[in-house]
C-alpha cells in the first residue's frame, strides 16, 4: 500500500510576541485539584518551541502513516533543520522528489524510514534514491476539539 502522507510547509513568524499566562500550579490528569488564582510567569510559545528561528518551519501533515507516533492528519509539526538527528528521531525526509514524515532507523543493513502505522512497510533508503533528511520534528501541535 502506498504511503499517504503529504506535507505543507510554512515559515513561522518569530517576530510576534505571543506571551500567554503560565500558571504555577500543575494540572492533574487524574483527580481535579483546586485552581490557583494567580499567574507565576508568562510563556512565549515561540521561545518555548523554536530554538533556531532561521532554521525552523511549521509543517502541516496530510495522511495517516504516523498515527502510532501521535501524528495525525491535520497536525502541525515544528521542524528544526539545525538540530542533529538522534537515534530513532522523527524526521522530515526528502525522498525521490517528495517530502515525508517518518522515524529514521539506522541499522547494520541500512537506513530505513519507518512509518508508525502497521498498514505501511518501512522504506529502505538505497544509494539510487534521491534522499536527504530535511529536518527534525521537535513538537506536534494538534487540535483536540476535532477528536
Amino acid at each position: 500500500m502506498k504511503q499517504k502522507t503529504k506535507l505543507t510547509i510554512f515559515k513561522p513568524d518569530t517576530n510576534t510576541n505571543l506571551k500567554l499566562q503560565l500558571f504555577s500550579s500543575t494540572i492533574s490528569a487524574g483527580f481535579p485539584s483546586p485552581a490557583e488564582d494567580y499567574v507565576e510567569n508568562e510563556l512565549d510559545l515561540n521561545k518555548m518551541m523554536i530554538d533556531h528561528p532561521a532554521a525552523t518551519f511549521f509543517v502541516k501533515v496530510k495522511g495517516d502513516s504516523m498515527l502510532n507516533a501521535a501524528i495525525n492528519d491535520g497536525d502541525i509539526l515544528v521542524v528544526d533543520r539545525a538540530k542533529n538527528m538522534k537515534k530513532n528521531s522523527i524526521v522530515i525526509a526528502f525522498l525521490d522528489g517528495e517530502f515525508t514524515v517518518k522515524r529514521i532507523i539506522k541499522e547494520r543493513n541500512g537506513t530505513f524510514l519507518q512509518p508508525e502505522n502497521p498498514k505501511y512497510k518501512p522504506i529502505k533508503v538505497t544509494s539510487e534514491m534521491d534522499f536527504k533528511v530535511w529536518g527534525i520534528v521537535t513538537y506536534v501541535i494538534k487540535n483536540l476539539s476535532s477528536f
